[in-house]
């Protein structure tokens, strides 16, 4: 079973607990819509699924009925002792914590885990490059965010939703949107749609992360400018001729190998891919 709208208000009203606004709350209030997500993450018996977010546990449910081991984290110390008892008699482990503050390698060890989280706009961006750059026990994400973030998590070079992030999370993972959630489903209602993202890990391309990182930051500081203005200084007067790329290119039109041509060339002298 999972939770109804009804069902969620009453726990709300009963417990005397309202939505933060401050941690972003948007309960998914509707039974069809969280099993949708739970069969678009493609879990099952034998995977490891890992919430962050859980609310009040109607999403956590649908997937613990996929029969799936599941892990719910909640930050809101007033909503952990609802969920505990909304999800707990199901067979799910509840844990408390801040996910962006949360020692990842001791809760998950190393085997294999699928992530899938409805995130609040503050934090979705910071904590998705996090668990990609630092968590490699988590091999697949599916993720509930804004609308416009999800536009900048997948977006490809030339599009205006391109920029850094785009970048860096090409390089950990392939990733696209797989399916739009209504604002008439949360509790309360939003003011902006959301998008549903799927990651799947792979293997980075050769360079050095740190340098790519450092080069692709510094050319979408000014995205409007040329990356011989955006990054003087930060490669090699050399660079773009060596990397194929036309000085008087614009961040935005750089794909992932392009980027990682330019950081061979950093200030410090070329490097092995």
């Amino acid at each position: 079973m999972t939770l109804t709208r009804r069902e969620i208000s009453a726990l709300l009203r009963d417990h005397g607990l309202a939505p933060r606004r401050s941690l972003g709350q948007n309960f998914v209030a509707d039974p069809n819509t969280v099993r949708r997500i739970a069969r678009l993450a493609g879990v099952g018996p034998g995977d490891r699924v890992v919430e962050i977010g859980a609310g009040l546990g109607s999403l956590t449910l649908a997937l613990r009925e996929t029969g799936a081991e599941v892990t719910a984290i909640e930050v809101d110390r007033g909503l952990v002792g609802v969920l505990r008892s909304v999800v707990e008699p199901a067979g799910v482990r509840v844990v408390e914590g801040n996910a962006l503050a949360l020692d990842w390698g001791a809760l998950l060890g190393e085997a294999p885990w699928v992530l899938v989280a409805n995130l609040p706009y503050n934090v979705a961006t910071p904590l998705i490059v996090r668990l990609l750059e630092e968590v490699p026990a988590i091999e697949r994400m599916l993720v509930m965010v804004q609308a416009e973030v999800a536009d900048r998590l997948v977006a490809r070079p030339g599009s205006a939703s391109y920029g850094a992030v785009s970048v860096t999370v090409s390089w950990w993972a392939d990733a696209s949107v797989v399916g739009d959630v209504p604002q008439s489903v949360f509790v309360p209602r939003p003011n902006v749609g959301s998008s549903l993202v799927a990651l799947r890990r792979r293997p980075p391309p050769p360079g050095d992360y740190t340098r790519v990182k450092a080069v692709v930051r510094a050319g979408f500081a000014h995205r409007r400018k040329m990356l011989r203005t955006t990054l003087g200084g930060v490669v090699d007067a050399g660079a773009f001729a060596a990397a194929g790329v036309a000085p008087t290119a614009r961040a935005e039109e750089l794909g992932l190998e392009q980027w990682c041509r330019l950081a061979m060339w950093t200030s410090s002298g070329p490097t092995q891919s």
